[in-house]
């Protein structure tokens, strides 16, 4: 490796982020300027610890170096390091080394962020009670979503059927979680999509609320105070979760 070491000229190329999904593969891509003409390639795991993991040495490619990526690590020809099955404690980040045949060296970072697959959402229905046992001619609902055991997740809602998807913010809470909505008799047949997301992946639970709104003449059923009671302790302890899976 005497040859890396008196580099002429070194430049890092930092910031670069990519995403992957448990169980997935992802490919950590090595940026070439134009006219550079590699001779050497180091990559490395940076953090959460520093271990080697692929080089390329006179034309020879080495991937069997004692690391957590020993057998999940594979260098291709354009020098692009492949890692897979993925696992969720692969977050972090990695750095390559680039040596062409004039001594100038190339360092660029990479960011890696692995994340669960979005499981399906739960959505629950809350009505505003009336006190006329008829069912009312205008039903205010609370609908109210979240995915078990997953974090850094984006909660949104849509009105199927309608060419405009979008929900006004003023009806949305707790982060987009629950949505307030109104319906009438007309909305008999109208379906509202909660939608979970990550960068990697998404997933949907749709329900038709007004079905609530017919039962809710019944005594004894939900009210719309209780989505209190389950929303938020629900995203008390996802933030709670969040802050300690951010800390260790």
């Amino acid at each position: 490796w005497g040859s890396v070491l008196p580099a002429l000229l070194s430049a890092a190329a930092s910031g670069t982020q990519v995403h992957g999904q448990v169980g997935g593969s992802v490919l950590l891509v090595a940026e070439r300027p134009a006219g550079f003409q590699v001779r050497e390639a180091i990559w490395r795991s940076l953090w959460p610890s520093e271990e080697l993991l692929a080089t390329f040495f006179r034309g020879s490619p080495e991937t069997l170096y004692r690391s957590r990526f020993l057998g999940r690590a594979q260098l291709h020809s354009n020098l692009s390091l492949e890692l897979q099955p993925l696992e969720s404690g692969d977050s972090g980040n990695f750095s390559v080394l680039l040596v062409d045949t004039g001594g100038r060296a190339r360092t660029q970072i990479l960011q890696l962020k692995v994340y669960d697959a979005v499981p399906r959402p739960v959505v629950q229905v809350f009505i505003a009670v009336s006190g006329d046992a008829q069912p009312p001619k205008t039903c205010q609902v609370f609908l109210s979503c979240w995915a078990p055991n997953i974090s850094d997740i984006t909660y949104s809602w849509r009105r199927e059927g309608t060419i405009d998807f979008g929900i006004e913010p003023s009806g949305l809470f707790t982060d987009g979680q629950v949505l307030r909505i109104s319906l009438g008799p007309g909305d008999k047949s109208v379906a509202y999509s909660c939608i979970v997301s990550n960068p990697v992946s998404w997933d949907l639970a749709t329900v038709t609320p007004w079905e609530s709104c017919q039962r809710e003449a019944a005594p004894g059923k939900s009210s719309y105070k209780d989505v209190l009671l389950v929303v938020v302790p629900i995203s008390l302890l996802l933030t709670l979760a969040g802050l300690l899976s951010a800390w260790h």
